[in-house]
């Protein structure tokens, strides 16, 4: 059977369900369901499943996409309704389809944030964002494998805004998703290591969709 190509969304509580739990969670999923997921050969056999861009702990997503392969097909319209009633709450499966465009191809994702400042005007917070991630510049401190090292992290940022929100400032922003891949954490980490004042008291993020190299929806 060929790949195919799941699309679902992670929200509430389930953000706190890590990588590999929500590998788990999925693969039971799928045999309540009553699909048999194909497994590789050899001494230590998997399932041929794979979540194409993991997602941190504490970050939603409506647009999450998986591959995965089946030992036979039947009742494929059936799938995202029956795996949905198998999946713990804030995990939907909203559509099944035969993949258009390879996992490498993905580029960008688009982003929904939320800052909030603790005694501070929205409506300056919110100005004062704009004007700094239009650097053409932002050099940080991040981890890599082998600890810390700079990045620059202004190409990987393809468009900002901000605006006055209820009782917070709502982001929106185009990110890279592979090569660079950059975390939407790192956008609070610039601000506290670049301009402290402008650093929110929390934030938090949504995956809104994923393009391709020329912002065409991939799929």
């Amino acid at each position: 059977m060929d790949k195919l190509r799941l699309r679902f969304s992670k929200t509430g509580r389930a953000v706190y369900i890590s990588h590999l739990d929500m590998m788990r969670t999925m693969q039971r999923a799928f045999l309540r369901a009553g699909y048999a997921l194909k497994y590789s050969e050899g001494f230590n056999p998997h399932a041929q499943i794979s979540i194409l861009l993991p997602l941190s702990v504490g970050c939603a997503s409506v647009c999450e996409l998986m591959d995965f392969t089946l030992t036979e097909v039947s009742g494929l319209a059936e799938l995202p309704g029956r795996l949905s009633a198998a999946l713990p709450e804030g995990i939907r499966a909203m559509e099944v389809y035969a993949p258009e465009t390879k996992a490498k191809q993905l580029k960008w994702l688009e982003i929904e944030g939320r800052f909030e400042y603790d005694g501070r005007d929205s409506v300056a917070m919110a100005e004062a964002l704009n004007g700094f991630f239009a650097r053409e510049s932002m050099v940080i401190r991040k981890k890599t494998k082998r600890g810390e090292a700079e990045s620059d992290i202004a190409p990987a940022v393809r468009s900002f805004s901000a605006m006055e929100g209820e009782e917070a400032v709502l982001v929106r922003a185009v990110i890279s998703a592979q090569e660079p891949t950059l975390n939407p954490e790192l956008l609070p980490s610039a601000l506290r290591q670049l301009v402290p004042e402008l650093a929110p008291d929390f934030a938090e993020f949504t995956r809104l969709e994923t393009y391709g190299e020329n912002m065409s929806v991939f799929r």
